[in-house]
């Protein structure tokens, strides 16, 4: 065991690089709406929920992994309305392969009262990767499909990928979403190798996503893991996982039966 522990640590800097050499950004055709003021919501029905779960990437078993274990995990706890974008053409079918136009015409769908948003990827300070098309998916490119699709109800993101931190600019803190990603923006996350089942990220999500009572509770317990795990994995430069959660949400419940 100590010599498999010993090999892993050695091939923390493989693992790390959870970014992509491809340039190219999304282009911003999507026109952003206001949110309407509303009051705090604590609870929506399980059955309200929208999910759309998001890997961007094939290269890493990890990123096709998390969104598959995710989707039952949101069965689990009662949400239905749930699309699953992947990046192997060769597991899904044409409309679910994770374009930026599929991914745009998911985010901008609407419907339910609540939307969930789950994206684990490569990712740089320009966006998250969607290897279809290689590019980046960019924060004021979400923030806009986010406004079209989900408005002014609740909106939880997740993004799990290096850099994400990029994704809590001025605009897309909106006092109706909470927002968690998986590394400052000037940090990588780890993870993504071809041996790994799931991202650290991804992994501390979905075991904690049971033992926790709100998103706020989630995104401070998934911190917590990351940051036991890498210390023990003895990662020099930590991730350093951040959240934003707008004053109406500040108490939302996750989907529960």
């Amino acid at each position: 065991m100590f010599v498999r522990l010993i090999v892993f640590v050695l091939s923390i800097a493989v693992v790390a690089a959870c970014t992509s050499d491809v340039t190219g950004t999304l282009p911003p055709s999507v026109s952003s709406t206001a949110v309407a003021a509303r009051p705090a919501v604590d609870a929506v029905p399980a059955g309200r929920w929208r999910a759309v779960l998001i890997a961007g990437d094939n290269n890493s078993p990890a990123f096709d992994n998390g969104v598959q274990s995710l989707r039952e995990k949101l069965r689990t706890h009662g949400v239905r309305d749930i699309a699953l974008y992947s990046s192997d053409s060769g597991r899904t079918a044409p409309g679910q392969f994770a374009t930026a136009a599929n991914v745009v015409t998911a985010l901008r769908a609407g419907g339910g009262d609540a939307c969930f948003v789950f994206v684990t990827s490569h990712g740089e300070e320009r966006g998250f990767f969607l290897r279809a098309d290689r590019r980046y998916f960019d924060p004021a490119s979400l923030d806009r499909v986010l406004s079209a699709g989900c408005g002014s109800v609740p909106t939880v993101v997740v993004v799990s990928a290096c850099h994400s931190g990029t994704f809590l600019t001025a605009a897309m803190r909106k006092p109706n979403r909470v927002i968690l990603a998986a590394a400052a923006a000037d940090r990588t996350s780890f993870g993504c190798g071809a041996g790994d089942q799931y991202t650290y990220y991804d992994q501390c999500l979905l075991q904690q996503f049971d033992r926790a009572a709100t998103w706020q509770d989630l995104a401070l317990a998934t911190r917590s893991c990351v940051e036991n795990l890498e210390r023990r994995m003895g990662v020099r430069r930590p991730s350093l996982p951040q959240m934003f959660v707008g004053a109406q949400v500040e108490g939302l419940q996750l989907p529960s039966r």
